[in-house]
């Protein structure tokens, strides 16, 4: 696969209205993956600089070569998003104008590079972001008792057929070690049959799986409050996410930011004494029918975005 040609960033023309990229100011794209957003943040305004981060390496020297023009304005950092204040933190950085995180899976990624993330191709199971740390796909499939593989495909796929995925997986590693993506898919299909639909039978139990591995509900929701900390005053956040379970923290993040008390219904008096630190801005911005038909793999991109109202960092 020619990842050049294949990557498209999603949103792009919303991203740049929406952290007002136009007027100038210091960015930070948490997942620099292809660089697309990048880019565009660095060429729709000559004074804008970047922090870029991926925790995938083949990303970090993707973009790096990708975007070597902009090196000047342009710092890309080999680190998780629930890394982002050490990251500016060791580049001085004490506050921000803009952030963004598209966060999922990358073309990159996707690409046929062997590791595991598309059922579409036979490679190894990995699914790692970051593969200089942390348990495979496969080690979990092969170590995980009957119960936590139910968990996982469940609460982080949103699989119906879960426990009986969890339970084929079982019975089959008995016979013989899961390593590759074909053999999980196999597995898959035994219980779900090979029918195509729209969506693959094997799609949300590779998502499940990619998301365990790489703990991303949790790091998600660390670097969301590590973003909302370092964006000055007036600066603004922007998230587009891809599936339910990414969005609804995004959701309720931003929410609870915005509201004015968080004390239990029914309290007579306030006693928390919070007070609304953001604005969201507009209602969630979804591709337009063009972008879809251009790049399908937007389709269920949602695009949420809040503005700072009060507060630097401490």
């Amino acid at each position: 696969m020619n990842y050049e040609l294949n990557h498209i960033p999603v949103l792009c023309e919303e991203v740049i209205g929406s952290l007002n990229c136009k007027n100038g100011g210091f960015f930070v794209d948490c997942t620099v993956g292809g660089g697309g957003h990048s880019e565009v943040i660095l060429e729709c305004n000559r004074a804008n600089r970047i922090i870029a981060l991926d925790k995938d390496i083949n990303a970090v020297r993707y973009a790096k070569a990708r975007l070597s023009k902009y090196s000047g304005r342009l710092k890309v950092v080999h680190a998780g998003f629930e890394k982002l204040m050490e990251v500016l933190d060791k580049g001085n950085v004490n506050s921000v104008d803009g952030i963004l995180f598209d966060v999922g899976i990358s073309s990159l990624q996707l690409g046929g590079d062997g590791r595991g993330f598309s059922f579409r191709s036979e490679s190894g199971l990995d699914m790692r972001m970051d593969q200089s740390s942390g348990e495979t796909a496969a080690d979990f499939v092969n170590k995980a008792d009957e119960k936590s593989l139910y968990a996982v495909i469940k609460e982080c796929g949103e699989e119906r057929s879960a426990l009986r995925i969890a339970r084929a997986i079982v019975k089959r590693r008995e016979k013989e070690r899961i390593e590759t993506t074909g053999q999980l898919v196999s597995i898959i299909e035994s219980v779900k049959g090979s029918k195509r639909s729209r969506i693959h039978p094997a799609t949300k139990t590779f998502q499940a799986l990619r998301i365990h591995v790489n703990n991303e509900l949790e790091n998600l929701y660390a670097g969301l409050r590590q973003a909302f900390s370092v964006l000055r005053k007036g600066g603004r956040l922007a998230v587009i996410t891809f599936h339910s379970l990414e969005d609804r923290i995004v959701k309720h993040y931003f929410k609870y930011l915005e509201k004015n008390c968080v004390c239990p219904s029914g309290t007579l008096m306030c006693t928390c004494g919070k007070e609304s630190m953001v604005k969201i801005i507009g209602k969630m911005i979804t591709p337009s029918e063009y972008e879809i038909e251009r790049n399908p793999r937007s389709r269920s991109a949602k695009l949420r975005v809040i503005e700072k109202l009060k507060g630097e960092r401490k």
